[in-house]
């Protein structure tokens, strides 16, 4: 065989080898044509992104009125709560008091201190709003913590009712006690002297019909339990007493007055020395009976309680070893003759009663001129007597 006989058979295309063989790249051979070479294609680009829709005017008015909405409804409901009420299920009351010349300001901020307000501001924009915030009303409130803001506020605009005290004027009571009453009740000293001093000299405004020149009011201080307005002055707290008192001069008081003839400065004095004399009411009569019958004869009254009215003594304090009944002075009904220079307490009107109606007579209708008050062993004793034999008969009975 020939050397050409050993070459290999070249590739050629089309045999049926399908899977053209895979070289290097390199220089094509010389004399042959180069294969061709397959490029795949580079992959599609992205779709473009869709273009984005631009705000308009309308766009941003539509967010606009939405957060507004929102700031609103929240505004809303947070006025809402602050002008509510802090707790709706408590109604028990709170006492709350606007001192005088109190700002709205500072009683707003005592209201939220108080537990009435949720925040002071509220109270403050509500009388503002109305145009009272200069009409807040002094005085004391009973407020509650069920209400509302401006419930409150109107509440506030009526007005509270004044800070009061109390005092008791207890019937036969004298007036430098009623000074002491004052002053434990709660009125400064400052309008308590003032009292004093129109107790003693009244001015004509404060002076009772008929009272005689130079007299004070004691005896027109009618005994009564008092509640009075802590701001009144002295003016005032005299005049709440001698109003009550003129309740008890009617026209029918007047009448028998005149049928009596006794004026009403002396109806006064005898009432203030049958409430001195009585152990209780059903008494007074009699003793008033003894004193106008007395008065009717000329014969001294000889009351003790008049004694310790002019020396400033408790009856219980009187000495008689010590001379206290023999002490001459316009009060003492054992030296002098007649009624003693005014009134020695403040009368009931048991007491003013009974010297309308007197009981003068016994059964037999026999003068009453005597009476005591004594014991029969630890039980007290009213005797009236009348005649000096049996008066001192009971004197030794029932006094020793």
């Amino acid at each position: 065989m020939s050397d050409e006989s050993e070459r290999p058979a070249p590739d050629v295309p089309g045999t049926d080898d399908p899977t053209p063989a895979q070289s290097e790249p390199g220089p094509p051979a010389i004399g042959r044509p180069s294969a061709p070479v397959t490029v795949a294609p580079p992959p599609p680009p992205p779709p473009p992104p869709p273009p984005r829709a631009r705000r308009g005017p309308r766009a941003a008015f539509s967010l606009a009125a939405l957060l507004a909405l929102a700031l609103l409804l929240a505004a809303g409901a947070w006025a809402v709560w602050v002008l509510g009420p802090v707790d709706a299920g408590d109604p028990s009351p709170v006492a709350f008091e606007v001192a005088s010349g109190a700002s709205a300001s500072r009683v707003a901020a005592d209201l939220e201190a108080a537990g009435l307000l949720r925040d002071r501001r509220a109270l403050l924009a509500v009388l503002r709003l109305r145009g009272d915030q200069g009409r807040v009303g002094e005085g004391l409130y009973d407020l509650r913590r069920d209400l509302t803001v401006p419930q409150i506020a109107d509440a506030l605009v009526r007005g509270g009712r004044p800070r009061t005290a109390r005092f008791v004027l207890p019937e036969g009571v004298r007036a430098n006690d009623v000074l002491r009453r004052l002053e434990a009740a709660g009125w400064e000293r400052e309008a308590v002297d003032g009292v004093a001093r129109i107790l003693a000299d009244p001015p004509p405004e404060a002076r009772p019909a008929g009272l005689p020149d130079g007299a004070g009011l004691e005896g027109y201080l009618f005994p009564a339990t008092y509640e009075l307005p802590l701001r009144f002055a002295a003016d005032e707290i005299v005049s709440a007493m001698l109003a009550r008192f003129e309740r008890e001069v009617s026209g029918v008081v007047l009448a028998e007055l005149e049928r009596l003839e006794l004026d009403l400065h002396a109806w006064v004095t005898l009432a203030s020395m049958v409430q001195a004399e009585a152990g209780h009411d059903g008494e007074m009569g009699i003793i008033a009976g003894v004193f106008l019958n007395r008065l009717d004869l000329g014969m001294p009254l000889q009351s003790d309680p008049t004694v310790a009215y002019g020396l400033g003594k408790d009856l219980p304090e009187l000495d008689r070893p010590a001379g206290d009944f023999e002490a001459d002075h316009p009060w003492n009904t054992y030296t002098r003759a007649g009624l003693p220079a005014g009134p020695i307490g403040n009368p009931g009107a048991a007491a003013l009663a009974a010297v309308l109606t007197p009981t003068r007579t016994d059964e037999a209708g026999r003068p009453w001129l005597y009476f005591l008050h004594g014991f029969d062993g630890d039980d007290p004793v009213f005797r009236p007597n009348l005649g000096f034999d049996d008066h001192l008969r009971d004197v030794g009975r029932y006094l020793r």
